[in-house]
């Protein structure tokens, strides 16, 4: 190790001034990093838990579904799932409530899941069109690659409005909800600071993608922005994770045997029938994602560990919705639906949920057709649009398996049923094929299909032929509810899972002493006499690397001139695991880490501030101290472009 002296010289962030590098990286304003270390922490110094919560409530908001459970501290085991909604639809029980949101014309918060949609759908069109209808929007959070504070959606009128604003709302009827049904089961008003909050996201969404949700959580009032901690966010699979563990095994099927089996007794738990090191794979099949979590289970305490980084993709259900919507175009052409769906978007959305109970009778033994309701404004709009009748449109279309039953419903023979399932079902099967090639992945002794989409028979059957035995499928009963359970469970004890993997490397750019024959001579920077090398990636954390819960990362910066009140560092990331330059074409620029220095200057000749950063946890955090003071400085780590 060098002393710390020597490490000053040998690292100075590349001073924007002086940098005639021509990279894209025009650096950090003169920052020194002085001695890099990794450290972890041994829990003697964790830091005391705040204030203690009366009761954890997990929040699933989903792409399609959403929903809240909870559990007082003082009975844990006691997870109380929310009341039953109002307006359920046909072939769909469960306690979750569509993602729907209806605003007014003038842009306030109307109503949210069924309420929204059935008034929604209650409207004269002449009015509906300028109310804000928005669903399946959780997606555009996952799929936007800038995201920002001011990232907008669509609603179903073709108007636009600021996705933070849509989040915001929604929580904030979630939080109202809670609250109600808490104060009632208490007896008294509930207080909201005696609430944790939690809320559930995808393993495989990015940094700002969390970090909107928490942005939208302090919009909304579930926490303030003064009490961070109020807040966990908590990843999808990781929560079906600990719940799937504490299963009991008359509350899943097997889906080898389609019993309870292995001789344990009815009230035995998954526990007992998982060993020390046990290895199992979460696949987490929601509306909008596919999550994929591979888990070690580490015995007495039954702490969980990553075995590899987060995977998936946007494979989730509205997939099918999507292909469903190309068959429409294919038959009544992509003019005609693209004008109904703005000229007519409550009878759309009418045609979806129709589709949406026929998509849940798809099976891979299934022979009778599928008949679809077409709303009547459907066939009238069609005619005037076109001139000619659906009828017509189907007969003359090339579409041979979907016909036109004589009581006016599309018939879709279960062949074209299943042809709407499979580009999403071939991505998930090939995304688990290859998950269970990698090295890291072997002797998985079960897989755990949860979320809603878990329910289809032709996933399960899919993913029983790819797996031929190799792994034994569990499927929870309440299949839905699986990650909201377990986000309580999470909420209650968020240290049960003790290793991550890092899905990305994290660091930034700084300088080097110059090599000749080891650097690039495209980098060489002389400054002062001095031979320096630019852009040096200075790794943090490596992709797919083991992290501890509460392990830092420690790097010590000094401010360039004595008066500066705030440092900022670039943040730079990559998929790939090692990385030399932050020029190299996988590398983005992904963050900044602000330390605000104002206040704490001192007679020392030399400023230096010692920051830790923690990749360990759901999200990441920074925090810094002024080493000749002692003092704290305020440091944050921003994700989202501004």
């Amino acid at each position: 190790m060098m002393t710390e002296k020597e490490t000053a010289t040998e690292k100075i962030i590349s001073d924007a001034m002086a940098n005639p590098s021509p990279a894209k990286s025009m650096g950090d304003p003169g920052i020194t990093p002085l001695s890099p270390s990794h450290t972890q922490q041994s829990d003697t110094d964790q830091v005391p838990s705040g204030p203690s919560y009366v009761v954890v409530v997990a929040i699933d908001f989903g792409t399609t579904s959403s929903g809240y459970a909870y559990a007082f501290t003082k009975e844990p085991e006691c997870i109380h799932t929310m009341r039953r909604w109002e307006g359920g639809d046909p072939g769909v029980s469960n306690q979750k409530t569509p993602t729907t949101i209806l605003l007014t014309p003038d842009r306030k918060f109307h109503s949210f899941g069924y309420a929204a949609r059935d008034f929604y759908h209650d409207l004269d069109p002449s009015e509906s069109k300028h109310w804000l209808y928005l669903e399946k929007f959780k997606m555009k959070l996952h799929t936007t690659a800038n995201l920002s504070i001011d990232t907008d959606l669509h609603a179903a009128n073709g108007k636009r409005v600021k996705a933070l604003d849509i989040f915001a709302y929604a929580l904030a009827f979630f939080k109202e909800q809670a609250l109600k049904e808490l104060s009632d089961q208490t007896g008294g008003e509930f207080d909201n600071n005696d609430v944790r909050w939690v809320i559930t996201v995808p393993a495989i969404w990015k940094m700002p993608a969390k970090q909107f949700m928490r942005e939208a959580a302090y919009k909304s009032g579930l926490v303030s922005r003064e009490n961070p901690e109020q807040l966990i966010i908590a990843l999808e699979p990781e929560a079906a994770s600990i719940y799937c563990r504490k299963l009991r095994l008359h509350q899943m099927v097997d889906l080898g045997t389609q019993t309870i089996q292995n001789g344990c007794s009815p009230t035995d738990n998954m526990g007992s029938a998982m060993t020390q090191g046990d290895r199992y794979v979460v696949v987490d099949c929601g509306g909008g994602t596919v999550d994929l979590t591979v888990h070690q289970i580490r015995l007495p305490e039954g702490h969980l560990k990553e075995l590899y980084k987060a995977s998936g993709g946007p494979y989730g259900s509205i997939g099918i919705d999507y292909e469903f919507e190309k068959l429409l175009c294919k038959i009544f052409g992509q003019d005609f639906i693209d004008q109904f769906k703005i000229k007519r978007p409550a009878a759309w959305v009418d045609l979806m949920i129709a589709f949406e109970s026929r998509k849940r009778a798809a099976a891979p033994d299934r022979t009778n057709p599928l008949n679809i309701n077409l709303p009547f404004s459907f066939i009238d709009y069609y005619k005037k649009f076109r001139g000619h009748s659906v009828e017509h449109a189907l007969r003359k279309s090339n579409v041979d398996f979907v016909k036109w039953s004589s009581q006016g419903m599309l018939r879709m023979s279960p062949d074209a049923m299943n042809s709407l399932f499979k580009p999403t079902i071939d991505h998930i099967i090939q995304h688990l094929t290859e998950l269970f090639e990698k090295p890291e992945v072997s002797d998985i002794k079960f897989l755990f299909l949860v979320g809603g989409f878990a329910e289809s028979p032709l996933l399960q059957q899919a993913v029983q032929d790819m797996l031929q035995g190799r792994s034994r499928i569990i499927i929870p009963h309440d299949v839905g509810l699986t990650i909201l359970k377990g986000a309580v469970l999470f909420g209650l004890d968020p240290s049960i899972i003790k290793v991550r993997r890092s899905p990305l490397t994290y660091g930034v750019g700084v300088l080097n002493r110059f090599v000749e024959g080891k650097h690039p001579p495209e980098k060489l920077l002389v400054k002062d006499g001095t031979r320096w090398c630019t852009d040096v990636f200075d790794t943090f954390i490596a992709a797919d690397q083991s992290v501890a819960l509460g392990e830092m990362v420690k790097r010590s910066y000094t401010p360039a001139k004595p008066s500066q009140q705030v440092i900022v560092i670039h943040v730079y990331c990559s998929e790939k695991e090692k990385v030399g330059f932050i020029s190299e074409p996988s590398v983005r620029k992904c963050g900044t880490l602000r330390l605000d220095v104002s206040g704490t200057e001192s007679t020392a000749p030399r400023r230096e501030i010692q920051t830790l950063m923690q990749f360990g946890d759901t999200e990441i955090r920074a925090m810094a101290v002024d080493v000749s003071t002692g003092r704290t400085v305020k440091a944050s780590i921003d994700f989202l472009s501004h």
